[in-house]
């Protein structure tokens, strides 16, 4: 028992317990639940392990994943539907099923997101920070072959980036301001910072919808439905500015 108590014990600390095997090389069978239980004694191992199952089981579930929140959550999401997104029920967060983005980027496709490649030397950078996208993100890239159409497609990208930007930042500020106002301990029944409270959530998704409408924007600037997605832009945007 000693020696199969280190063996399971040093497997689960590893995160190598749910493909664990007997220990004799001859041997496939896989320890069970109860057998583990029974043989390891530490609480904290235990919940380890039970943590290892549950994120082994939500990575083998297609229509299951974790919440996305940067800020941290613990919450597992079910797919429901046709939609790319799901709000979390514990933060609100709103999750992205398609794609790595930390969240869901509506009217953005997945295939915006992120990654953009120059279509002049297919030089490959991040949307967000404009730094190369291999390796690591270390240095600006400075294209060698600029011609006029190129000059016109990068500043062409350096305004439709620059509102994007601007909306990112609104929209932090927005929380910023939520989380002030919610964080008041005595927070008095006052119907303004009801209000106040209310209008943050309305600008906070507002001003995410804004930022990529300008990454749908870019991508599908001769579609010949540009011109009524641009109307709409337009008229969300003065509301929101006003709000």
């Amino acid at each position: 028992q000693p020696c199969w108590s280190e063996y399971l014990t040093t497997r689960i600390e590893q995160n190598m317990v749910v493909s664990c095997t007997c220990p004799i090389s001859e041997c496939r069978a896989q320890p069970t639940t109860a057998f583990i239980c029974s043989i390891v004694s530490s609480e904290e191992i235990i919940a380890k392990y039970e943590k290892a199952l549950l994120r082994g089981y939500v990575e083998c579930c297609s229509n299951l994943t974790w919440c996305t929140n940067p800020q941290g959550c613990d919450q597992i999401l079910l797919k429901d539907g046709l939609g790319y997104g799901a709000a979390c029920s514990k933060c609100s967060w709103v999750s992205c099923f398609n794609c790595n983005f930390p969240e869901a980027h509506y009217p953005a496709s997945c295939s915006h997101m992120s990654h953009m490649t120059c279509a002049k030397c297919n030089h490959g950078f991040c949307w967000r920070c404009l730094k190369p996208w291999r390796p690591t993100h270390k240095d600006y890239y400075n294209c060698s072959a600029m011609v006029s159409k190129a000059a016109w497609q990068e500043k062409r990208f350096q305004d439709y980036n620059e509102r994007c930007t601007f909306h990112h930042h609104a929209r932090e500020f927005a929380t910023s301001l939520r989380n002030r106002i919610s964080s008041i301990s005595e927070m008095p029944k006052i119907r303004n910072l009801t209000f106040v409270l209310h209008a943050c959530k309305v600008l906070e998704q507002a001003r995410k919808v804004l930022a990529y409408s300008c990454v749908y924007s870019y991508y599908n600037q001769d579609s010949e439905s540009m011109e009524i997605m641009e109307q709409q832009t337009e008229s969300l945007e003065l509301h929101t500015n006003a709000l």
